[in-house]
């Protein structure tokens, strides 16, 4: 449908980044949402457009390794990240956190100034560093070659980031890097994210004492709770910390992601992320580390029969949550949305208001997802 640039829209529901609304209206200025009023408020004189479905703001993902065709890891570039956005931006994802996995010391140094070139860019909210400083018994798709000690090097590569006010995530596993690194890490005021880790309850809890707030893509490349050995799944699972998962239903069993939201202590701790690769809104192959990663049955398998990523969209990942999962479209797009800006500390993009028509979307009856505006 043809949006106006100027007037007001009657949504079926409106989410405004905290609640699910009915009865709401909101008005668009010069392509922005500039105000929610309450529909028996309004005068009889306004016009107002209905709307189908719920309004609500974009995705926002933060972990994002590839789309429309390009790894970030095989080009590190600007330009490389301005793809990978397009290719999101088709299925709803207004805001990425691109990332570079674990790699040769070159890859990283290109893609730290690749987020530098990008700091500008609508929607390029900085960068998340998965690796090199992970356990490798439990690196997953990460090539064994490439994952090393924590060093001054990768510290001052964050430092870079941070001094230019660029959010940055860094992903290590807590019982390889060492007692001091995340407390430095978290003093630059980077996002220190548990994962691809072995360690313990213990280890997991100290972590959190030293300034981890995050857990990456949880029970995958984890250790698996056991009864008198529950490892980290239970020091994230229990504590107030953010935590990520990936709801393909491949990379973990629907009823462990229902048993891990309901277990948690504190409201909004989980999002969802994407982990996509170039596949999305690309070919149905790609190379990683010079091997061959494809599309079967809906998994991203390597030549060694691996999970290598994930291929599913964000808004794909929400509409699983409500019908697979079973949890409300409220809290679904909160762990889609508001959740995830509150993580990388940029509020503004999990909220309706002052929003770009282009940032908008709207999410259908049957929980499939339209665009509001075309860009």
């Amino acid at each position: 449908m043809m949006i106006p640039l100027n007037g007001w829209i009657k949504p079926k529901r409106v989410f405004d980044g905290t609640n699910l609304l009915t009865g709401q209206a909101v008005q668009l200025k010069d392509g922005y949402l500039v105000q929610i009023s309450p529909v028996d408020e309004m005068p009889n004189t306004v016009s107002m457009v209905d709307l189908h479905g719920i309004l609500t703001p974009g995705f926002v993902d933060l972990q994002v390794n590839g789309g429309g065709g390009v790894l970030l890891n095989n080009q590190p570039s600007h330009n490389a990240m301005c793809q990978i956005l397009r290719a999101h931006r088709r299925h709803g994802t207004v805001a990425i956190l691109p990332t570079v996995i674990t790699d040769t010391r070159e890859v990283l140094h290109a893609a730290v100034n690749a987020a530098l070139e990008a700091k500008e860019e609508a929607g390029i909210i900085g960068l998340h560093i998965e690796g090199p400083h992970l356990s490798v018994t439990r690196r997953g798709t990460h090539a064994e070659e490439h994952i090393r000690p924590f060093d001054p090097e990768t510290l001052g590569l964050v430092e870079k980031l941070r001094n230019s006010d660029i959010p940055v995530m860094v992903t290590v596993a807590p019982e390889i890097v060492g007692k001091t690194v995340i407390c430095d890490l978290a003093n630059l005021g980077a996002i220190v994210s548990i994962g691809h880790t072995n360690a313990t309850v213990e280890e997991g809890r100290a972590a959190l004492a030293q300034g981890a707030r995050c857990f990456t893509h949880l029970f995958n490349a984890m250790p698996p709770m056991i009864n008198r050995d529950p490892g980290v799944v239970a020091a994230a699972i229990n504590s107030d910390a953010y935590a990520g998962i990936i709801c393909d239903g491949h990379h973990v069993s629907d009823e462990l992601i229902k048993m891990a939201l309901r277990a948690r202590p504190c409201p909004d701790r989980m999002f969802v992320i994407s982990d996509a690769m170039p596949t999305i809104s690309g070919p149905e192959q790609f190379k990683l580390y010079n091997t061959e990663v494809k599309i079967k049955d809906g998994r991203l398998i390597n030549s060694q029969g691996n999970l290598a990523g994930a291929h599913i969209t964000m808004s794909q990942s929400v509409k699983r949550l409500i019908d697979c999962i079973g949890i409300s479209p409220v809290e679904a797009l909160k762990m889609a949305i508001s959740v995830p800006a509150d993580v990388i500390q940029k509020p503004e993009l999990g909220q309706l208001l002052n929003r770009r028509v282009e940032d908008l979307i709207i999410l259908r009856d049957d929980y499939g997802f339209d665009k509001f505006a075309s860009e």
